[in-house]
């Protein structure tokens, strides 16, 4: 919101936006669904926590929307540090003013402290800052503190209870750690969550385990299936189980069962052998000799029906699987054997009726039946694999110690336990207990950490090439950039003026020139006529010797645009009245502004949108041509979207003059009804002021691509008497304003005369002004492509306090997630 511009665009990336022009005649969300049989051959648990491109999200953090309308306090950017290094399993709960998703996943916390920054600063120089307006989803008005907001990070003192159970669990971890550092699982596994290709067998240890290997010596008989080289973690599972008999050759197949990943059975068939039976084994096979006696089918059959129900890329899973695929006389090359997931020192193995009773909560094989059910069996097994591969070797380890292995952890560790006087509350401490490193770097302040973790150093780039160099990145680190504080106090002593020439420019963006307008015409009539675009803040009749005009200023951006482009032309009582913008130095840029505004992270995928009761609604209609909003330029970063923006232009039906009455009703469900047939809802915002109705509403779809679908229709939308538009407003711009002194008439006087006097000078502090605004940015860009993986990335524009009042910060938060 550049509300001095004094920059330009040229090109723009936005996270999410899509071509608009594939999706603009789209009426509904269309999914495809894979087969049935597609889908017996996909994996179906997917590990938690771990994201695929149909299900689940990446790590992010999203603000509540009541907390958008105030500013947070250092505390409570506190909150979202705490929880983010230590979460619920360390006794720290969501922070109270947002939500981070995907908590266990965030790797690192990096926190960038721009010193002497204001709020004012970012929107004054909004254009020239890309990198931060584009790449950080999440911006809320930060409280400015007299206190050291580094050393209060690292100073920080989590609550004694949670601070209790903090050490519990660390006490508990290290029992854990020492048990399980030769526990056979975690030897052969590691502790990390993997795909399955990391628990399907090789071939050495194939041979290793007796299973049938083409080339190896006994197999020349046997049938290979047709597979592939590799698999891959999405690769499909298929459970397998045989039973067998006692024949003059040793054990012959009689029994085979095939499920697919979602414990459908594919094949159940009985078998006969081709020797003389012996021993029918009716105990374990519950095959009988009445039960074979008709049968005709051959190994050779089934071995036929497998190889075709058997896709390319199948992973057989079976429990002591060598023995079913040697009864089958079948070598197949991809095999995960639940016998050695769950394995057990020296070699031996859990039944897999234990496996099923103690994991799965699911009684097999039990005494009232005879014999066992392949099928079942089957299913188990390849319910333990999944289990084992969503859950990871460790948690699996963790969750069974005792029953399963036997390993009892100390209790003591549980009971009574409070922090020993020297158990520090500290941020910082608890971190570094739990040996994740914390470092601070920036210029030599009174931090509360320990010398050994500080970095001094006096100017931006020393700071951030500093942390840059690090061959490895500490878990939390804080870097200070103090050249701007240095630099204001030079050259910008008053930092309360320019404040308030950022909100009077803001003021102009939201504000309109209406008229001329009938005789007679009065404030209230203006005001009703223009609040079918949005809250109207304030009116300024401007009323001359022959005709009635008037300034209105909306409390949204979007007000102004709509007035724009559906009440400019506007026919009243024979009488055209035309709608403008004002005319100044600050609106030069505006069209640039509004654009990036509408490309902004924070916008990308909301819609803005009014209801229009009917007799106001009657007098305007929507014509086939769609315009832009403010300009004909391209929205950078997508060349769809101002083709699809919901702009319609408007004549007007005869001379009708509009008449006020009350709005149409405004409800959460009315909007999902009828915006849900241009893409999926994600949430409806209906801002309203204490005992009054909400005229206008936000809606965030889940993708920008169902946004600009709804853009793109707004015909459709006008039958039903709304007018829409992007979303251009920050959400947490309210509480920047309601924070804002107002200056007084003493102060604006010295204002003009500090301006008089500087002249030409306070024009070049300011292009020197922008263009360190714009190397911060680039630095910045550097320091978040560097930052690894998984990092939350905070910046905060800390603001400042002076004699006049607070001036409010800025606080951008994002998590880094893969390039």
């Amino acid at each position: 919101m550049n509300f001095e511009p004094v920059g330009s665009i040229t090109s723009e990336t936005s996270d999410d936006l899509s071509s608009a022009a594939e999706t603009c005649n789209r009426k509904k969300r269309k999914s495809v669904a894979p087969t049935a049989h597609e889908g017996s051959k996909r994996l179906k648990t997917v590990p938690d926590g771990e994201e695929t491109q149909t299900c689940g999200r990446p790590q992010s953090i999203s603000v509540l929307p009541d907390s958008l309308q105030q500013p947070i306090t250092p505390d409570e950017l506190n909150q979202l540090l705490h929880y983010a290094a230590l979460g619920k399993t360390g006794g720290i709960e969501q922070p109270s003013w947002c939500r981070l998703h995907h908590q266990k996943r965030v790797k690192a916390v990096n926190v960038v402290i721009v010193e002497g920054l204001t709020q004012s600063d970012f929107y004054k120089h909004y254009l020239t800052l890309r990198h931060l307006r584009t790449n950080y989803t999440t911006r809320v008005t930060f409280t400015p503190s007299a206190t050291n907001l580094a050393s209060g990070i690292f100073s920080g003192e989590i609550p004694e209870s949670r601070a209790s159970s903090v050490y519990e669990r660390l006490n508990r971890s290290s029992e854990l750690d020492n048990a399980m550092t030769l526990h056979p699982v975690i030897t052969k596994f590691g502790t990390k969550k993997r795909g399955l290709t990391a628990y399907v067998l090789s071939q050495e240890e194939m041979i290793k385990r007796h299973f049938p290997v083409k080339g190896m010596p006994g197999v020349e008989d046997f049938v290979c299936t047709d597979g592939v080289d590799c698999v891959t973690d999405r690769s499909p599972l298929y459970g397998l189980d045989c039973e067998m008999c006692f024949t003059e050759r040793g054990n012959e197949l009689t029994r085979v069962s095939l499920v697919d990943s979602d414990g459908n059975c594919l094949l159940d068939e009985l078998v006969k052998p081709q020797n003389r039976i012996l021993d029918y084994l009716t105990r374990f096979s519950g095959i009988t000799a009445a039960m074979l006696r008709p049968i005709t089918t051959t190994l050779r059959d089934v071995q036929v029906k497998l190889r075709k129900l058997l896709p390319s890329d199948a992973v057989l899973v079976g429990h002591s699987l060598n023995n079913d695929l040697v009864a089958l006389k079948l070598i197949h090359q991809h095999v995960i054997d639940t016998s050695l997931l769950y394995r057990r020192d020296f070699g031996q193995k859990f039944k897999l009726k234990v496996l099923a009773d103690v994991v799965l909560q699911r009684q097999i094989q039990t005494a009232e039946k005879t014999g066992h059910n392949p099928t079942e069996d089957a299913v188990a097994a390849l319910e333990l694999a999944q289990y084992f591969i969503k859950k990871g070797p460790r948690q699996v380890v963790e969750l069974y110690l005792e029953e399963l292995w036997g390993i009892t952890i100390k209790e003591e560790f549980f009971f009574d336990l409070e922090p020993a006087p020297k158990q520090s509350l500290r941020f910082a401490d608890i971190l570094q207990t739990f040996g994740r490193s914390v470092a601070f770097i920036g210029k030599r302040s009174d931090i509360s950490l320990d010398p050994s973790n500080q970095h001094w150093l006096n100017y931006d780039k020393e700071v951030l090439d500093s942390f840059k160099r690090r061959t490895t990145f500490p878990f939390l680190s804080v870097l200070q950039l103090p050249s701007f504080s240095d630099h204001l106090k030079r050259c910008c002593p008053h930092q309360e003026h320019q404040h308030q020439r950022v909100r009077s420019n803001l003021g102009d963006m939201c504000a309109v020139f209406a008229g001329p307008f009938p005789e007679g015409f009065s404030e209230g009539e203006v005001r009703r006529l223009f609040s079918c675009c949005g809250p109207v803040r304030n009116i300024r009749m401007l009323t001359t010797t022959v005709r009635v005009h008037a300034e209105v200023e909306f409390e949204l951006l979007e007000g102004a645009v709509l007035a724009l482009k559906a009440l400019n032309g506007l026919n009243m009582q024979g009488q055209s009245i035309k709608v403008q913008r004002p005319v100044n130095e600050s609106m030069l840029d505006l069209d640039l502004t509004l654009d990036a505004l509408m490309c902004d992270g924070l916008n990308g995928s909301h819609l803005y949108a009014v209801k229009l009761n009917p007799s106001m609604a009657e007098g305007i209609r929507v014509s086939p041509q769609v315009n832009g909003h403010a300009s004909d330029a391209e929205c950078p970063g997508d060349p769809s979207v101002r083709a699809a923006n919901g702009f319609p232009s408007v004549r007007v039906n005869g001379t009708s003059k509009l008449k006020a009455s009350k709005k149409s009703k405004l409800s959460e469900e009315t909007i999902r009804e009828t915006f849900a047939h241009f893409g999926s809802v994600e949430r409806v915002v209906l801002p309203a002021k204490c005992g009054k109705r909400a005229r206008h509403a936000y809606i965030k779809f889940e993708s920008s691509a169902d946004r600009n679908v709804a853009l793109g229709s707004s015909e459709e939308l006008w039958k039903e008497n709304y007018l829409v538009c992007p979303s251009l407003t920050p959400p947490h711009l309210t509480s920047w304003v309601a924070m804002t002194t107002p200056i007084t008439a003493e102060d604006q006087d010295s204002e003009a005369e500090e301006e008089e006097r500087s002249g030409t000078h306070a024009s070049s502090q300011e292009q020197e002004m922008d263009l360190m605004m714009g190397q911060l940015d680039r630095r910045l860009r550097k320091l978040f492509r560097s930052l690894p993986e998984g990092t939350l990335s905070v910046v905060v524009l800390p603001g400042n306090t002076s004699a006049h009042g607070q001036l409010p910060g800025l606080c951008l938060t994002e998590v880094k997630r893969g390039q």
